[in-house]
């Protein structure tokens, strides 16, 4: 006797061996002997194995299974019944097994209700399931035509108007999806590669933007995220008392939010007094009015190569911004300077000021550097430059942070215009960069510690152990080399200064303190800042990098020299970019190379090069030998 069975959700045959009532022993053509439960025997029969079960499915191929539907009626049924209606007679093993395959392959058509057993589906459900699987065999054919047009780098119609959803926010349900993932996976490439060849993603420029705006600045009520709400205009306060000095500045060329200036003072004693003057935005952005939302919603502006996002609006910042020419309110800190650069006294004022100059780097600088120290070339700015510079370097001094023995550290400045971009090197502790740095932590430090001493809360940035962190404590930041340091001196690009003079200007005034530690506010503010201008940092870091990457494909360079900085990462010259070259041998780390560059892709900020020779010593020498070391303290 012989058994069909069920095992595993497949039809088998086999021959009993012996059996019990609620098992068997059975032997399968191929003589392998197994144990199978009763309840699992749909049928017993004496005809052959041999052939049996290549019949039944070659029978159950044949069979209609919409006649087959149509034979049911509403009561549940066995195969066999079913069987015997079809073929009219009581059906052969091979028939009878050739309907139970059939009905257990059509599940939309037969629900399965035991062993052997199926109901009709109800013809409503049918026509359902029916119309659902042709609408997914027309999906299926749909999305096979859009990946044959992915892979042939074509964009399918229809996807352009989903651009935007599919790039930043696919739905992973969705056909266009599918049909990406799918040429993706056909071809070995990234999703993003293929909707980059397609011409879905027309610019890697603006899928980085992209990605980061909807990130950090999402859309609200169909607005752009960079749009700026409704806000009440800043009253500006005019019963300052106005100083008698005249300012200037030193900026960038692209600085528009100019947030400090200098002024020089000769004295009868002999001595200098030296004004920093810190704009004061503060003044006309009350806490927890429209603009204070914004400062806190964004907490820093966003500098990118050939962009920025403002903290502030630009019709808020200019009232403040101290520019060439205007009357500002400004939070003022004046040192007495002896001959010998000892500061003997300080005092810290709110007042108006008047500027008479914005001084540029691009434009100062040729009259005002390392080699033009010694000796006054003429220049309107140059003696008030070098008294300044004089008194910087005793500071650096005082700190502890002068290093005359120091290898010389570059960073790079980038300036992009209508899609070009020049990286241009500046040595970082050059005369300009060093006087405004040292006075800036002097002036953070300072004001810290007088925050401090008054007994008002702050926002402090410290360093113990080689860790930075920002605390509302004025602990030592052994980095700087400073008992304290509040950053205090860019209240128009940054949220924390410009809660640090709120807090100064109080004391100052013999008001209460807008912020104390005990509400928690300040600590909410710290942790958002903290997050939010790292991730700024880390955006600002990724377009620099796809800048380089796009200099070197502006500039159609084949060949580039780079430095190795350590195992197979080299850093390319004439730019801080660092890249892995597999293909380097080990070398000592400074060792100057050149590269063959074989492919750059800056939607994946990928630089693949090929190691080519060593230069030799002799040369690599005559070249300045740059070290790029991240400082934001400042």
């Amino acid at each position: 006797m012989n058994v069909f069975y069920e095992e595993d959700g497949s039809f088998k045959v086999a021959s009993i061996m012996s059996e019990s009532p609620a098992a068997l022993q059975v032997e399968s053509l191929s003589g392998k002997r197994s144990k199978i439960k009763t309840n699992n025997v749909l049928m017993q029969f004496e005809a052959p194995l041999t052939g049996l079960m290549e019949a039944a499915l070659n029978e159950a191929e044949s069979l209609d299974i919409d006649f087959l539907w149509e034979c049911c009626g509403e009561p549940e049924f066995a195969f066999e019944d079913l069987a015997s209606d079809y073929y009219g007679k009581k059906p052969s093993p091979i028939e009878a097994a050739a309907t139970a395959i059939k009905l257990h392959s059509a599940p939309m058509y037969f629900y399965r209700k035991g062993k052997g057993r199926y109901k009709a589906a109800p013809a409503d459900t049918l026509k359902l399931a029916l119309a659902a699987v042709e609408r997914k065999k027309l999906q299926a054919e749909q999305v096979a035509v859009w990946v044959a047009q992915l892979n042939n780098k074509q964009l399918p119609e229809g996807f352009a108007a989903k651009a935007d959803a599919l790039i930043y926010n696919p739905d992973k349900n969705s056909l266009e999806w599918k049909a990406i993932d799918e040429a993706a996976q056909v071809s070995g490439r990234l999703a993003l590669s293929v909707m980059a060849d397609c011409g879905l993603i027309q610019s890697a420029h603006d899928y980085h933007l992209g990605a980061f705006l909807r990130e950090m600045f999402p859309s609200k009520d169909g607005k752009s995220g960079v749009d700026f709400p409704a806000y009440e205009m800043p009253d500006i306060p005019d019963d300052l008392p106005l100083a008698t000095v005249e300012c200037f500045s030193i900026d960038d060329s692209t600085t528009t939010e100019v947030d400090d200036a200098f002024s020089l003072e000769a004295l009868s004693n002999g001595n200098t007094r030296l004004g920093i003057h810190i704009a004061a935005p503060s003044l006309g952005l009350p806490v927890d009015s429209s603009l204070d939302s914004i400062v806190l919603s964004r907490l820093s502006t966003v500098y990118i190569p050939g962009n920025k996002i403002t903290m502030l609006p630009e019709n808020v910042v200019k009232p403040f911004s101290l520019d060439a020419g205007e009357i500002k309110p400004a939070l003022s800190l004046y040192l007495e300077v002896t001959s010998d650069f000892e500061i003997v006294a300080h005092e810290t004022r709110l007042e108006k000021i008047k500027v008479a100059d914005n001084l540029r780097h691009d434009t100062i600088e040729p009259f005002f550097n390392a080699q033009s120290l010694d000796a006054d070339n003429g220049h309107i700015y140059w003696a008030k430059l070098k008294l300044l510079f004089s008194l910087a370097e005793k500071l650096e001094i005082a700190r502890g942070k002068a290093d005359p023995n120091r290898a010389p550290q570059i960073d790079y400045s980038f300036y992009v215009r209508d899609g070009k971009v020049q990286i241009v090197p500046r040595e970082r502790g050059a005369p300009i960069d060093k006087l405004v740095a040292e006075l800036m932590i002097y002036a953070n430090s300072h004001w810290g510690g007088l925050l401090k001493e008054a007994g008002f809360a702050g926002i402090y940035r410290a360093q113990t152990g080689g860790k930075v962190f920002m605390t509302t404590s004025a602990e030592p930041h052994q980095g700087l080399g400073v008992s304290q340091y509040a950053w205090n001196t860019s209240p128009l690009r940054r949220a924390v200064d410009l809660v640090n003079q709120r807090q100064l200007i109080a004391m100052l005034n013999n008001e209460p303190a807008p912020y104390n530690v005990a509400d928690g506010k300040l600590n909410v503010i710290m942790r958002n800042f903290d997050q939010t201008y790292s991730a700024y940092s880390d955006f600002q870091t990724r377009m620099e990098r796809y800048w380089c990457l796009q200099y070197l494909i502006q500039e159609q360079l084949s060949e580039v020299t780079a430095t190795v900085w350590r195992e197979n990462l080299v850093r390319i010259d004439g730019m801080f970019y660092i890249t892995k070259v597999p293909s380097l041998p080990e070398l000592e780390v400074g060792t100057k190379v050149s590269l063959d560059i074989k492919h750059i892709d800056t939607l994946l900020m990928e630089l693949n090069c090929k190691f080519k020779a060593i230069i030799p010593v002799e040369i690599a020498e005559s070249e300045p030998v740059a070290v790029v070391e991240e400082n934001t303290e400042i």
